[in-house]
């Protein structure tokens, strides 16, 4: 280390030499190649000035005192300078950590996400979901088995980044692990959560809506763990009910229960599942009430399933100056025969 100082110090006396003899431009393409070389040997800004004033002392040792002690002056200023610069550094350093932890947390996440959605010529699906940062705490999953039943699930993961993305793994591999109880919404829920309480930290949660809907019978059994209610629009009516649902969030209580609801799905009816970064977009003028975000559906009702999921999405997204504030799910489920 010391040789390696001792040649920086002589490259840069060799420098500063030349300079003051010729004044020409090819001594300032040497500082410029010097400089490279302190960067590269993590030379700080106090010990580069600390540097040049001996150099200076050496080769001009007949300098007036004053300038001799602004330069002390300068070595103090850089002194300060070069602790906050240090400081810099470490946090730059510390946030390209982070950014690249958090794009394995996104590639990972979106492994974890359905590669299509189920088809069916007795159901119409649709399905938007936007990360609001790089790692969203949405996650959605489809079931589709051979009994002809297709469980869809809607979490919301309170927490983010790489941690989210794993609890995110956990839930699909857990949610593929029980096929017994795929037609019991609240039974799988109760499993779900005994897997969550053990796994996760005291500092993160999971709300989450499970449904199981039978393509033959056409009932829609369900059941929530603490998550943003669904709706349920009947086209007979043109009205739209809560889907209401009582449960504690995953993760929170060992022992907890969960209720199952159910119901008849009548063609044309929807089924729509969500997070709250749907219903809790905000404006200037504050929240949106759920009476505007089903004026928003109703308005592109006539559209396919995925187109009303898009333009909803794009009106909401517009609604709030093309700013996400929260993650955004958006899953519409409409019966067609």
């Amino acid at each position: 280390m010391e040789k390696k100082s001792e040649k920086l110090r002589a490259d840069y006396k060799t420098i500063i030499e030349k300079y003051l003899k010729t004044d020409s431009q090819r001594s300032f393409h040497e500082a410029r190649k010097f400089s490279v070389d302190i960067t590269k040997e993590s030379v700080s800004p106090e010990d580069m000035v600390g540097l040049h004033v001996s150099v200076i002392k050496e080769l001009l040792p007949n300098l007036p005192k004053e300038v001799v002690d602004t330069n002390d002056l300068l070595l103090e200023v850089m002194v300060s300078y070069g602790l906050a610069y240090q400081e810099h550094q470490s946090l730059r350093d510390r946030q390209k950590q982070l950014d690249s932890e958090l794009s394995v947390a996104a590639k990972m996440q979106q492994e974890l996400f359905p590669k299509v959605v189920p088809k069916t010529p007795k159901l119409d699906i649709g399905i938007k979901s936007v990360a609001a940062n790089a790692v969203s705490g949405d996650y959605y999953h489809f079931i589709h088995d051979e009994q002809e039943h297709l469980g869809v699930a809607v979490a919301d993961i309170i927490g983010k980044g790489v941690p989210a993305a794993l609890c995110m793994s956990m839930i699909k591999y857990a949610l593929e692990s029980l096929p017994e109880l795929r037609l019991q919404p609240n039974a799988l829920l109760e499993n779900l959560n005994r897997v969550v309480e053990q796994n996760i930290g005291s500092n993160m949660f999971i709300t989450m809506v499970f449904g199981s809907y039978d393509l033959n019978g056409h009932v829609f059994r369900y059941s929530g763990a603490g998550h943003e209610p669904g709706l349920y629009y009947c086209h007979r009516t043109g009205e739209f009910y809560d889907l209401t649902t009582k449960g504690v969030v995953l993760g929170l209580s060992k022992k907890a229960k969960f209720i199952e609801y159910e119901r008849e799905v009548m063609e044309n009816d929807l089924i729509i599942l969500l997070s709250d970064g749907v219903t809790e977009c905000r404006t200037d003028e504050g929240f949106l009430e759920r009476v505007e975000i089903t004026r928003i559906i109703k308005k592109y009702i006539h559209l396919s399933a995925q187109e009303m999921v898009d333009s909803v999405y794009s009106e909401l997204e517009k609604i709030q100056n093309y700013s996400l504030k929260d993650d955004f799910t958006l899953m519409i489920i409409r019966r067609n025969v």
